[in-house]
C-alpha cells in the first residue's frame, strides 16, 4: 500500500478504470491524474484481469455492462483471488437500480456509483476505500 494517500493525497496510487466505453475511460484517467493518480485502464474484464495481476492496483472501478465479461462476473474472479481479495471494487452502471446495487454487492463490489459519476463521487469513494486502509 502506497503510504503516501495519507500525506499526498492520491499521489501514486494505481487506480483501475474498467469500462468499454472510451469516455467513460478517459474522463476517470484526466479526473485522476490530476490527482497524482497512476492509472490503468482496460476495455473489458479480461483484459482488466491480466492488468490486475501484474500491476497490483490498489482500487479498482469496474463497469458492469461490457461485453464478453462483464462488470459482475469480473468483481466476482477478482475476490474469488486471495491476492486481490481486499482490494475494493466499486461497480460504474448507468441503471441506478436496488436489483443492480444488491447484486453488485453480492459479488463482493464495494460500492456503486451511477454514471455519469461527478469528480467528487470519483474521489470520494477513494477516499473512503483506499484511504482507511492506510
Amino acid at each position: 500500500m502506497n503510504l503516501n494517500v495519507a500525506t499526498n493525497g492520491l499521489a501514486g496510487l494505481k487506480v483501475m478504470v474498467i469500462d468499454d466505453s472510451k469516455t467513460i475511460r478517459r474522463t476517470a484517467e484526466t479526473l485522476l491524474k490530476k490527482e497524482g493518480c497512476e492509472v490503468l485502464t482496460a476495455v473489458d474484464g479480461f483484459e482488466a484481469l491480466a492488468k490486475i495481476s501484474d500491476q497490483k492496483p490498489a482500487i479498482i472501478f469496474v463497469d458492469i455492462m461490457m461485453p464478453r465479461l462483464d462488470g459482475y462476473q469480473t468483481c466476482a474472479l477478482i475476490k474469488n483471488n486471495p491476492q486481490f481479495r481486499s482490494t475494493p471494487v466499486i461497480m460504474l452502471s448507468s441503471k441506478d437500480g436496488l436489483f443492480d446495487k444488491a447484486r453488485g454487492r453480492i459479488v463482493g463490489a464495494e460500492q456503486y456509483l451511477t454514471k455519469p459519476f461527478t469528480r467528487d463521487e470519483l474521489l470520494g469513494a477513494i477516499h473512503r476505500h483506499v484511504a482507511s486502509t492506510v
